[in-house]
């Protein structure tokens, strides 16, 4: 999945579209993939599966979307470069580097916890869903402070 990002970076497709809109669309659906998340393990803490397992639906179907959304803006519109300067930059970079790294790596791992919990292998779900909960959310979180971060930088 890393290498798909780093691709992507090198992928250009030209259309007349201005797809300029989509950043704060899918910077939206990651805050409301952490807020679902949240739920979600609130659900499962006070052991109400069926509900938890709707709104991890929810989540995946929200992610899912945002990814589609990512890949299209990003495959359409140049790179926007952060323009900032000081120690905020340094931030900026250690949440983004953090943010895609992070990304890359859970996407597979989502993907086979989410399957384990559908398909009612429960035990084999709660090991993976106890550490990739944390990062799932993580990624959630830091991809919107990237996009706020980044907002003073658009042309």
């Amino acid at each position: 999945m890393l290498l798909v990002v780093v691709l992507m970076r090198r992928i250009h497709l030209e259309t007349s579209f201005d797809f300029g809109f989509l950043p704060p669309l899918y910077s939206s659906l990651n805050v409301f993939s952490a807020i679902l998340l949240i739920i979600a393990y609130w659900h499962i803490k006070n052991k109400r599966i069926v509900q938890h397992q709707k709104i991890m639906t929810s989540a995946m179907l929200t992610s899912f979307i945002f990814l589609l959304c990512y890949v299209l803006y990003h495959i359409t519109t140049p790179e926007t470069m952060y323009c900032k300067e000081g120690v905020i930059r340094y931030v900026y970079f250690f949440l983004l580097i953090s943010h895609v790294i992070l990304a890359a790596i859970s996407f597979p791992f989502v993907l086979f916890t989410f399957v384990r919990g559908y398909t009612r292998q429960d035990e084999a779900h709660k090991k993976m869903a106890r550490w990739i909960f944390p990062i799932w959310l993580y990624v959630c979180i830091t991809g919107p402070l990237c996009y706020l971060m980044l907002y003073p930088c658009y042309k």
